[in-house]
């Protein structure tokens, strides 16, 4: 459980940095892509075994990183247009209601338990992330936008699906560290590509903000993957269990890091959100 609490944690912290890339007018594309190459090195850094850069693609679990690679960089471009097509709640709440995916996929792969306590636990969840997610109103629009919350939603789940599966199936012991690095390291080749199209347009210009933004957000970004994938090595915690209480605890404390740090306000739904989703936590843990 300490495994996941540190997750979520600093899974948290990553909305105080985003906030903060507002703040100092730092560029996000190209503190995503700094990000990974951090967050890549970071891992291999922290990989205690030999590593063989032209063994790694014959792994077992290479093609799930490289899968994985891909879904990390489209999932953040999804996010970025669903914001601005559909506003910051939609997102949010497209996101972070993606737990039912690996909820399902857990009961349905590896014969998690289902009780009517914990189906109720988990909707109290998924209405509490509703509920703390409403920092705007919502404005019905005519036009039918639900194809990017649809996507969003659909990849932030199997992100966490598949994480869970390659944990379980192909990672050796000691082999979450070169795992999540190679993850990152795919994802900001990906990233390089896109900014060096950039640069053959005229269209990119790099700042040391930029760079050093990234760095802060990659090394913890990569701890968080880290600790997700320990908490999932957990004997006893399912993952149902567990990928309900990461997204509702990163709801959860991220909005009060907003409160606290960047005194933003809180409506009545936010707060029974909050107490919805202790309640939620408490009920799931005990179930």
């Amino acid at each position: 459980m300490i495994y996941l609490l540190i997750s979520v944690f600093i899974s948290s912290f990553l909305f105080v940095i985003f906030k903060l890339f507002e703040v100092y007018k730092i560029n996000t594309l190209q503190a995503i892509v700094v990000n990974y190459v951090a967050a890549a090195t970071t891992g291999f850094i922290a990989y205690s075994g030999d590593i063989s850069f032209r063994e790694i693609p014959k792994t077992s679990w290479f093609w799930g990183a490289l899968f994985l690679g891909f879904l990390f960089i489209a999932v953040f471009n999804l996010m970025a247009l669903t914001s601005q097509q559909n506003g910051l709640s939609v997102a949010s709440v497209s996101g972070k209601m993606s737990v039912v995916i690996p909820v399902i996929f857990g009961v349905w792969a590896y014969q998690e338990s289902v009780s009517l306590v914990k189906v109720i636990a988990i909707l109290l969840a998924l209405y509490s992330v509703y509920l703390t997610a409403q920092k705007e109103r919502m404005h019905t629009k005519k036009s039918n936008r639900l194809l990017f919350p649809f996507l969003l939603f659909l990849g932030s789940g199997i992100i966490d699906a598949a994480i869970k599966y390659f944990e379980t199936k192909h990672l050796p012991p000691g082999g979450i560290p070169i795992f999540s690095a190679t993850i990152f390291a795919i994802a900001a080749i990906i990233g390089i590509v896109i900014l060096m199209i950039q640069l053959t347009k005229g269209k990119l210009r790099f700042k040391l903000k930029n760079i050093i933004g990234g760095i802060c957000l990659g090394i913890p970004n990569y701890y968080s993957i880290y600790f997700l994938l320990k908490a999932l090595n957990t004997e006893g915690l399912e993952s149902s269990t567990l990928f309900t209480i990461n997204n509702v605890g990163v709801v959860m404390l991220s909005t009060i890091f907003g409160l606290l740090i960047f005194k933003e306000r809180l409506n009545t739904k936010n707060w029974y959100g909050i107490a919805l989703a202790i309640i939620a936590i408490i009920t799931i843990t005990l179930a």
